[in-house]
């Protein structure tokens, strides 16, 4: 006999789904001319340029689709970052200035457009900013999350710059800061191997 476990609409999965179901259905902007707005959550962004390697996901973002992207993240208020989930009430741009960082990054980036940008956000109550992120990265195993790590870092301030250059930073050389930190094996052609490996493995 066949045993089905009943549906429970509030357990953390299912709640945790609901958060990023929701994500995927807001509105979409061009990156680079977000207007400021309170709030912490959820995003993804997305690529519609002609950056070779990233062919797969120009193409299935293409038509206003934007079905594939290229990075998600969270933003969480100053008080989460102490522990306080669900305790912080003091409105703060989380979101907005997270955005806008890497809406900075890009633009430093010697082979990226700005343009070529764009991304959905979903403010969400802080308890569940963690697992509506976790979720979607599941879900889509966005490149930049998941093989190109980098994209995410800030500047990690002098005297801490023993780190190796991130993957990002390699194949998108603009960030003054990274060039402070060792050169990393790999060069812009293996990781564009790396890249298209892996899109042609997920879009198999």
């Amino acid at each position: 006999m066949i045993e089905y476990s009943p549906y429970n609409p509030l357990d953390k999965m299912n709640l945790g789904n609901n958060v990023a179901d929701a994500m995927l259905e807001t509105q979409v902007y061009p990156l680079g001319a977000l207007e400021p707005f309170i709030g912490a959550g959820i995003y993804a962004i997305y690529y519609t340029g002609d950056f070779a390697p990233y062919v797969v996901l120009s193409t299935a973002n293409e038509h206003n689709r934007f079905s594939m992207p290229i990075y998600v993240g969270k933003a969480v208020p100053p008080g989460a970052r102490k522990g306080n989930f669900g305790l912080c009430s003091e409105p703060s741009q989380a979101l907005y200035k997270r955005l806008k960082e890497h809406s900075e990054s890009v633009n430093l980036a010697k082979n990226l457009k700005i343009e070529d940008f764009y991304c959905r956000f979903l403010v969400v109550e802080d308890i569940w900013i963690p697992l509506g992120e976790a979720l979607l990265i599941a879900k889509f195993s966005p490149i930049w999350n998941k093989l190109i790590d980098g994209f995410g870092n800030h500047d990690p301030g002098n005297g801490r710059y023993q780190q190796m250059r991130s993957k990002w930073d390699t194949l998108h050389p603009g960030r003054s800061w990274a060039l402070k930190c060792p050169e990393r094996r790999e060069n812009q052609k293996q990781i564009c191997d790396e890249i298209m490996a892996y899109l042609k493995i997920q879009n198999s």
